[in-house]
Formats: structure tokens, sequence, C-alpha cells
């Protein structure tokens, strides 16, 4: 029989993790591939400030139910679809940011500021990097292809910031043998849990 304690035993506040700060960086779909938390990342331009909402991840998955003619029982469940996706708003307007967010190359922008703008354009396949902090934890995600699929309305107000709100869609990649994200966190090492504990006496 299981007692209040033995519940207790199993809980540890220092593994709850807080999204306090972060970045996300964006190269060319050859920039090299990072190696872990602390990895340089020379390649990569940081895109500054996003908007206090931080960043949504969605994970996206349909389904099938296949049905056996006796009882019409369900005998599997078929995944036909399936996608990662990144959502988040940038704050800064600068030559990455207006360029990410129109479906632009930087060097689509002429030197003065000009440029066209064709709501039909994506900019294509970019490798993207998103880093968390949280005291001295890091974790580090990777998306060797991932493309600005859909971008936000966007308010220009006083008293208001100019938002540049973007969704990344990650593709599956031959670079991490197909898959559409690769995620360093060395919290989830084999000695995690005391790493993690670590990283909590730093609050």
């Amino acid at each position: 029989m299981t007692t209040a304690e033995d519940a207790r035993a199993g809980l540890t506040a220092a593994n709850v993790r807080v999204a306090v700060t972060g970045a996300w960086f964006v190269g060319e779909t050859n920039a090299p591939a990072p190696t872990g938390p602390g990895d340089s990342l020379a390649q990569y331009r940081n895109l500054g400030y996003l908007s206090e909402d931080g960043t949504s991840r969605t994970i996206d998955r349909s389904t099938t139910s296949l049905r056996a003619w006796q009882d019409a029982a369900e005998v599997r469940v078929v995944v036909t679809e399936s996608g990662i996706s990144y959502t988040f708003t940038l704050i800064e307007t600068n030559r990455e940011t207006v360029a990410l967010y129109n479906g632009l190359k930087e060097s689509d922008i002429g030197a003065d500021g000009t440029y066209v703008v064709n709501p039909g354009r994506t900019g294509g396949r970019r490798s993207f990097v998103f880093v968390v902090f949280d005291g001295a934890y890091e974790r580090l995600v990777w998306i060797p292809e991932g493309e600005v699929t859909e971008v936000g309305d966007q308010t220009n107000a006083s008293g208001e910031a100019i938002g540049y709100e973007i969704t990344i869609k990650g593709y599956p990649s031959a670079k991490i043998d197909g898959g559409t994200e690769k995620v360093f966190d060395p919290a989830l090492a084999s000695t995690g849990d005391a790493a993690g504990k670590a990283a909590g006496k730093d609050k």
C-alpha cells in the first residue's frame, strides 16, 4: 500500500524548470551543427529580444483508427501526419527580423534599407537554434532544417513594440537520422538528477 510518505519521496522541486531567459539563432542550412550547451554559435545570428510571451512549441499529430470486421474492434492506431513547430514574436527591428518575417534573405534588403515584399515567399529553409536558461541550467534545441511557414498580424501603435510573429516548421533532416529537432539537455544525462539539483541551487 502506497503511503503519503512514499508519494512525497518522489518529489524533487529542483527539477522544476522555468524558461527564465533564452534566445533564438538562425543560420544557413550548411552552418555547423552545435554539439551542446555552451557551444560556439559563431555562424548563427542572434534574433534578439522576444515578446514577453516567450516561445510556444507545438507537436501536431493526426491519427487514423484501424478496426476489425469482428465487433468493429479497434486493433491499431496509425499516425498519418506529424510535425513540430515553434511560434514566437520578435520585437527588435533589424535586417534579420524584417527579412525572416517577410520571407526574404538579408541580402534582399538594400544598403539603403529598401526591400520588396511578396507575401507568397517564405525565405526557404534555414537552420535554427533555440537556447533556454534557468540559472545554471541550459537546454539547447537544434532544428537543422526549418522554415517560416506562418506570420502573425503586425500592429503599429503608440506605446507598443512593433512585433514580428513567426511560426517555424521543422522538417525531417538526414543530419539527425530523419528527426526534426535535436535536443541537448545535460540534466537528463545518467547523472541528471544530481546535475538538476546543482542547477537548482543557483536560484
